[in-house]
C-alpha cells in the first residue's frame, strides 16, 4: 500500500518533513553507520524532527533572518538531513557544497551565495576552509558534525554540534514550519562549472515539490521500499529523488558509508532501490568482463548466453518481442551468471534509476539481461532536475523515456532539446544574463543538448550542442558517445575525444597500469617492439588503437580514432580536470594538454 503525502498537503520541504514525522513518528525513517558504536543506527521521524528542532534553536541564536542563506559541506548522513529541514523551517535557504570539491572553489561559492552559517563534517573539512579564510569575513559561523579538538573551537566562528545545540531544545513537537510560501526560494545549488565558474540555480519549495511528486507517479516507491543512498546529497538527483521523493512515499533510507565500501554496504543494506550514475554500472560492468577474460570460454559463451536470453524475456515483459525459444534454459542460465550479479547487489532490488550521464546500452543490455532493471531518466539541476524516465512497465533502456507529467518538450534550433515544467529554476542566483540565456521569453528551457523525439513519446539524447567535434571536412561528431564506447573496455579508465577544427579524431587516455602490464606480456610487447621496428611509445600507442577500433564497430568511418596519447596523471576534482559531479572540464583538459594535442597533429 502506498503512503504519499501530494505537494499541496505539503506545501513547502519543512512542511512535508513535518507532515511525514506526524504520520510515521516511530517508523524508521533513516540508517547510518556510527563508527563509534561500530553499527548502524536506525534512526525514527520523531528522532529525527527531535534533532531538527534543536537545530532549529541554535540557528535562531544566531540571530538569521528569513532569506538568510546557508550551507552544508558535509557526506550523506542524518545530520544533513536534520540542518537540511531546520534551515527551510526558518525560511532560510540552503547552499549544498561538494566535500571533495577544492577550497578555491567552496570559497568562491560561500561568498557569492553570503552564507552565514556552513554545517561541515569534521576537523578536516574546518582545516580546508581555514585555507581560504581570508575570503570568507562574511561567514559568523562553521559548525562541525563530528566533535572538534579545543584547539580549533578557540576561533570564535568555529564550534561543533556537542557545543552549539542544547538538550533542552531536542522537541519534535516544537519543529517550526514557519516557510508556508510554495514560491519562496528554497536553495541554491550551484552547477559543475565545465566552463567558468558555477552558476547558482534558484530552485523554489514548488519546483522540487512538483518534481518529487511527478517522479513518484512516473515510478511507484512504497514505504516497504529502502533506499541505499550514496549519490551525494548536493546533486540535484539525489536530492529530489533519494531523499524528498522517498520523504514523500515514507520510505527508508540508509545512507553508504563511503564508496569503497558501497559493496559491503549493498549487502548489509540489501536495498530495493537505487539511484545511480552511469559509471557506477561502468566499473561493475568493467570487473565482469576483466573476470570473463579470465575464465574459460565456455564460462564467457554461458555468460553471454544468460544476458541474450534475459534480454529477450525483457523484451516480451514490455511487449517489444517474443519469448525466447529454449526458455526451460533460463533458471539455468540465470543461476550461473544473473543470480550472482543480482547478490551483489543485495539481492532484492527492484530497480535501479540512472542519470546525470548516458548510459551506454551494451552495459544497460547486460544488467537488464541479469535481471537488474535500470530505468534510464534525464534532467538537469536547472530543471529540479528530472524532465524525462522510463517507466517500468515502458523501459526502452536506448532512450531517456518519456516525459513527467507537466513536462512540455520539443526539438529547437541545431535539434536542442526546449522544455517547460513547474520544475524550472526561478533563474540564476545574480545572474540575470545568465538566466536570460537559458530560458527564453516563451519560458522554454533551453538544455543544450540534442535530441529526437520518437513518435511514442520516448526521447533520445543525440549530443551535446556546445561539446559536437567539427571535423575540418565538416562532418560533426558527439565526443560523449565515443568516450563511452571506449571506456567499455576496462583498460581504459578516462577517454578525451580530441579534433575540433582538425583532419581526424584523437584522444586522451589515461589507462589501467596493471592491466595494460598484463596485456602487454600477453601480446609479446618486447617482440613486437623488435620485428616493427617502433619505439615503446609508438608501440603502445598502436596497441592500443587497435583496442579502440575494437570498440568503433557502431560509428562512422570519419569517427575513427587516428592517434592517442597516454596521459600519466588521472583527471580528477583536486587538479582542476574534473568537476565535482565527475564530467570532464574540457577546456582544461586541452589547455593542459594542448601540446600533447598538438603533437599528436603534428604541429610544430
Amino acid at each position: 500500500m502506498r503512503d504519499v503525502i501530494p505537494p499541496e498537503t505539503a506545501r513547502t520541504l519543512p512542511g512535508l518533513f513535518a507532515k511525514r514525522m506526524r504520520r510515521s513518528e516511530r517508523k524508521v525513517a533513516y540508517r547510518q553507520f556510527d563508527p563509534a558504536k561500530g553499527d548502524w543506527v536506525a534512526y525514527t521521524w520523531r528522532a529525527m524532527g527531535a534533532r531538527a528542532a534543536a537545530m532549529q534553536a541554535a540557528l535562531r541564536r544566531e540571530g538569521l533572518a528569513p532569506g538568510d542563506r546557508v550551507a552544508l559541506l558535509r557526506r550523506n548522513s542524518v545530520e544533513w538531513v536534520q540542518f537540511d529541514q531546520a534551515a527551510l523551517g526558518l525560511g532560510l535557504v540552503d547552499v549544498p557544497l561538494y566535500v571533495e570539491d577544492r577550497p578555491d572553489n567552496m570559497a568562491w561559492i560561500l561568498c557569492n551565495a553570503g552564507a552565514k552559517i556552513v554545517l561541515v563534517g569534521d576537523a578536516e573539512h574546518v582545516e580546508r576552509l581555514g585555507r581560504v579564510r581570508r575570503q570568507l569575513g562574511f561567514l559568523q559561523r562553521i559548525v562541525a558534525v563530528e566533535p572538534l579538538p579545543e584547539s580549533l573551537r578557540e576561533d570564535p566562528l568555529v564550534t561543533d554540534l556537542d557545543h552549539w545545540l542544547q538538550p533542552g531544545d531536542a522537541d519534535a513537537d516544537a519543529f517550526a514550519v514557519e516557510a508556508d510560501d510554495p514560491e519562496a526560494l528554497a536553495t541554491i545549488v550551484y552547477t559543475s562549472g565545465t566552463t567558468g565558474r558555477p552558476k547558482g540555480v534558484m530552485l523554489s519549495h514548488r519546483n522540487i515539490l512538483w518534481n518529487a511528486w511527478a517522479g513518484q507517479e512516473a515510478i511507484h516507491v512504497y514505504p516497504t521500499d529502502v533506499l541505499l543512498s550514496f549519490l551525494p546529497l548536493s546533486h540535484t538527483l539525489e536530492r529530489t529523488v533519494g531523499y524528498y521523493l522517498a520523504m514523500m512515499c515514507g520510505c527508508e533510507v540508509a545512507y553508504n558509508r563511503s564508496i569503497p565500501l558501497l559493496a559491503e554496504d549493498l549487502a548489509i543494506i540489501r536495498p530495493t532501490v537505487l539511484i545511480c550514475v552511469p559509471r557506477i554500472f561502468e566499473k561493475v560492468h568493467a570487473r565482469l568482463q576483466a573476470q570473463l577474460e579470465e575464465k574459460p570460454a565456455f564460462a564467457r559463451r554461458l555468460f553471454e548466453r544468460a544476458v541474450e536470453m534475459g534480454w529477450q524475456r525483457f523484451l516480451a515483459s514490455q511487449g517489444r518481442g517474443d519469448p525466447p525459444r529454449q526458455g526451460w534454459l533460463w533458471p539455468l542460465l540465470d543461476h550461473a551468471a544473473g543470480r550472482k550479479l543480482r547478490e551483489r547487489l543485495g539481492g532484492r532490488l527492484r530497480f535501479a534509476i540512472s542519470g546525470g550521464a548516458p548510459l551506454p546500452p551494451e552495459i544497460a543490455r547486460t544488467f537488464i539481461g541479469l535481471g537488474v532493471i535500470i530505468a534510464q531518466g534525464y534532467g538537469l539541476t536547472e530543471a529540479s532536475p528530472v524532465l524525462t524516465v522510463n517507466r517500468l512497465e515502458d523501459n526502452v533502456p536506448e532512450s531517456i523515456g518519456t516525459p513527467l507529467r507537466d513536462v512540455e518538450l520539443r526539438i529547437g534550433e541545431q535539434d536542442e532539446l526546449l522544455a517547460r515544467s513547474p520544475g524550472v529554476m526561478q533563474g540564476y542566483w545574480q545572474n540575470p544574463e545568465a538566466t536570460r540565456e537559458m530560458i527564453d521569453p516563451e519560458g522554454w528551457l533551453h538544455t543544450g543538448d540534442c535530441a529526437r523525439i520518437d513518435d511514442d513519446g520516448h526521447v533520445y539524447i543525440t549530443g551535446r550542442l556546445k561539446e559536437i567535434l567539427v571535423l575540418a571536412n565538416g562532418e560533426k561528431v558527439p565526443p560523449a558517445d565515443i568516450e563511452m564506447a571506449i571506456q567499455a573496455d576496462p583498460l581504459f579508465e578516462q577517454v578525451m575525444v580530441v579534433g575540433d577544427n582538425r583532419p581526424w579524431l584523437s584522444a586522451l587516455v589515461v589507462i589501467d597500469r596493471d592491466r595494460w602490464q598484463a596485456e602487454a606480456e600477453k601480446l609479446g610487447f618486447d617482440r613486437m617492439m623488435a620485428e616493427t621496428g617502433l619505439d615503446p611509445e609508438a608501440c603502445r600507442e598502436k596497441l592500443l588503437l587497435e583496442r579502440i577500433a575494437a570498440c568503433m564497430h557502431a560509428f562512422p568511418g570519419y569517427a575513427e580514432i587516428r592517434r592517442l596519447a597516454v596521459v600519466d596523471e588521472p583527471w580528477t576534482i583536486d587538479n582542476g580536470l574534473l568537476t565535482p559531479t565527475m564530467k570532464l572540464k574540457r577546456h582544461r583538459i586541452e589547455e593542459r594538454y594542448r601540446d600533447l594535442i598538438d603533437r599528436l597533429y603534428d604541429i610544430r
